[in-house]
């Protein structure tokens, strides 16, 4: 049997009208994962919709009207190999609450692609997703300089917004040294999997070959362990049983842990992973662990589990940095919306509003602001209003980003910079 090849998520940004879902659609017909019936079908149906051209973006957002339409969409894969890896596609883009899900645990993006239109330019939401990116803690970036048919193919115009998106990512503190810039129209398949026909100016590699630089993350083994649990189960005759993807450290069978916030303790007596039986899980492992002394009401989804030498920080306050991605009107103190971290939900009290920041390059514009609107980014002191685990980003950054949530959207994104225990 074929090793299999390393797995990496990847996650699509830039400006709404950009071509990130044409530049997808693009990739997942030239690498076969749809098929060129399934492509003629949106084809057609682009056509009747009066949008010509379509029919990539089309394959890759399942949009209302399709549905209304009682058109069925087969094609719910959204991953895609290339000669070294696997990619699975975090969320749909253009979707306005992927943000969430780039947030959220298990769905942590490894490298970004940053669209940028070569006829647009750098926009607003460029820049948001830029810094946004940097604040998740995403390092590895593609910049696709798409649509160069709409300015010719002109290698002076894919300088000029190459520069200027060099600009920002380095305002954030990019090293853009490391950030490989791939001209390609996604339309017309330009540099996408094949080399170009009508940029005989680029020597680099295509847009496929670019994404064969990522790197696969090291997995954190020697940090403190910590499991965000997502469900428990209690089994008659097994006992408790914790599922959750391990983020940091190893466990092993026979190991006593701890979860907090509850502080109950208890022991390992098994750990397995699709029905098979392991002696240890590592970074990345989504396991099922059958704990003895802990009673299926002393762990639920949100908790954390850690070793007791090294338990898991549970926050009376914290320090964090946000932006504020969407919010009708404006954030003042005491707004008490729901942040999402790892599995937990909890709502939080915006206790103290410390400065506004300039959110390309993170110092501070203003101290003690009023109030915090959309696309500002600041520093916050936060107070949930029950026990959470969060940590420290310095400490353990996957368990120090978060998403906030509130009317069923995403007000923002932040990363926790220090904490206040409660004793």
């Amino acid at each position: 049997m074929p090793k299999e090849k390393p797995h990496l998520n990847l996650v699509f940004i830039g400006h709404v009208d950009h071509g990130k879902s044409t530049l997808i659609g693009r990739v997942f017909y030239e690498t076969g994962v749809l098929t060129p019936q399934e492509l003629e079908k949106y084809k057609k149906m682009a056509e009747e919709m009066g949008k010509v051209t379509w029919e990539f973006a089309y394959a890759v957002d399942v949009r209302k009207e399709e549905r209304q339409r009682g058109l069925t969409i087969d094609i719910a894969v959204k991953k895609f190999e290339t000669p070294k890896y696997y990619f699975s596609i975090i969320d749909a883009p253009g979707h306005r609450d992927f943000v969430k899900n780039m947030i959220t645990g298990a769905s942590q993006a490894d490298a970004a692609v940053l669209v940028v239109a070569a006829n647009d330019g750098v926009m607003p939401q460029t820049k948001e997703h830029i810094y946004l990116a940097k604040v998740m803690g995403i390092n590895q970036l593609v910049v696709a300089i798409n649509k160069m048919d709409t300015v010719k193919y002109d290698e002076k115009r894919f300088n000029e917004v190459k520069e200027d998106v060099e600009k920002y990512l380095k305002g954030v503190g990019y090293d853009t040294s490391k950030i490989l810039f791939i001209p390609v129209s996604a339309l017309e398949g330009e540099n996408v999997t094949k080399k170009p026909t009508k940029m005989p100016w680029y020597k680099g590699p295509t847009f496929l070959e670019a994404l064969d630089t990522f790197e696969v993350p090291e997995k954190p083994i020697d940090l403190p362990l910590r499991i965000p649990v997502q469900d428990v189960y209690s089994i008659t005759g097994v006992g408790t049983v914790p599922v959750g993807r391990v983020e940091t450290g190893v466990l092993k069978v026979g190991d006593k842990i701890i979860v907090q916030p509850s502080g109950a303790t208890g022991e390992v007596k098994s750990i397995e992973m699709h029905h098979e039986q392991m002696q240890q899980a590592e970074p990345g492992d989504n396991i099922g662990f059958n704990v003895k002394g802990i009673s299926k009401n002393e762990i639920k989804r949100g908790d954390v589990v850690g070793h007791p030498d090294n338990p898991p920080t549970v926050a009376k306050e914290f320090k964090a940095q946000i932006i504020v991605i969407n919010h009708p009107t404006v954030i003042t103190e005491g707004y008490t919306p729901v942040f999402h971290v790892a599995t937990a939900q909890v709502a939080c009290r915006f206790k103290k509003l410390l400065a506004k920041l300039d959110p390309k390059t993170g110092s501070v514009v203003q101290e003690n602001p009023e109030y915090l609107k959309k696309g500002d980014a600041a520093l916050v002191l936060i107070e949930p209003t029950k026990p959470l685990v969060i940590e420290p980003v310095k400490k353990i950054p996957q368990l120090a980003r978060f998403a906030i949530r509130d009317m069923g959207q995403t007000i923002g994104a932040g990363v926790c910079l220090e904490v206040t225990q409660t004793q």
